[in-house]
């Protein structure tokens, strides 16, 4: 099942290539990465196997098993600088050039940084001393493509969480959300997340900004265009702030994170409307 997972989205994002020629070249590197990730946590389940489930109160970033991800990431590395774009792909150069060590600053840089800021911020040892917004963004993305899978598997092997409200970041890691769905439920929809980092989906309310938490459905609003009409931009006029969600009660083949790549007209749509995104993916956008 969990393999079948990694087989959808890397088939959704090479059915998309054709459906949406614009996002095309993104689709591919995504489908490469993806593919990556797929054969990463099939080596993370293989050698934690044997391991308990985690407790359900113990955080999952408490978690970071850096004897069995270390081994692993130049063999990444490798594979970035062979089908990334030109700045992701000299980046990855770069980082393998300083050594284990900086390997593992990196992986923790990213793990431990505040999840607020950990995907796209500047809090990193590297951003603090001076070096350039472009090389740590691009250190960041690299570390977030490599531990995902990784976060994935922990959030997969979790107890169950009962949920205290619905939580505007992951009730297992803390990161932010990187996508909504909408899902069929009586005669309306029911609305999740999809967590950025594990990929954890968690119920989330109709009508409430995961940004700022305005609840006055005068200020929330949704757009979306009749091409893409699966796929819409959730906007609160109050922060300024969007998320996209996928609708699967129109286009139940739709796998969220991967439509949402795909759909980079509705991002630009939002950003010439003066909203920004909650948080961006994995091509930047």
């Amino acid at each position: 099942m969990i393999h079948a997972n990694w087989d959808r989205r890397i088939g959704r994002a090479t059915e998309l290539t054709s459906s949406f020629p614009f996002a095309a070249e993104g689709l591919r590197f995504y489908g490469r990465v993806a593919t990556f990730q797929r054969s990463l946590y099939a080596e993370i389940q293989k050698a934690l196997a044997d391991s308990p489930k985690i407790s359900s109160a113990r955080p999952l970033r408490d978690e970071l098993d850096l004897f069995l991800l270390l081994p692993n990431f130049p063999g990444f590395l490798s594979v970035i600088q062979r089908i990334a774009p030109a700045p992701l792909a000299q980046a990855a150069a770069a980082l393998a050039q300083k050594g284990p060590a900086g390997w593992q600053r990196t992986i923790e840089d990213f793990w431990h940084a505040d999840p607020e800021l950990a995907a796209d911020g500047d809090d990193t040892e590297e951003a603090r001393a001076g070096d350039s917004r472009e090389a740590g963004t691009c250190d960041r993305l690299l570390a977030w493509i490599y531990l995902q899978p990784y976060a994935e598997y922990l959030a997969d092997r979790r107890e169950n969480t009962i949920l205290d409200g619905t939580p505007s970041t992951c009730p297992l890691c803390g990161s932010k959300p990187i996508v909504g769905v909408l899902r069929s439920e009586g005669d309306g929809a029911k609305k999740s997340l999809i967590c950025m980092l594990c990929a954890h989906e968690w119920n989330f309310r109709r009508i409430y900004c995961p940004a700022c938490g305005e609840e006055r459905e005068p200020q929330m609003a949704f757009y979306s265009a009749p091409e893409i009409a699966h796929v819409r931009v959730d906007v609160c006029d109050t922060c300024h702030t969007y998320l996209k969600s996928i609708d699967l009660t129109k286009t139940g083949l739709a796998v969220p994170v991967v439509d949402e790549l795909a759909t980079i007209p509705l991002d630009l749509w939002a950003r010439e409307h003066g909203y920004d995104k909650l948080q961006l993916n994995l091509l930047g956008t």
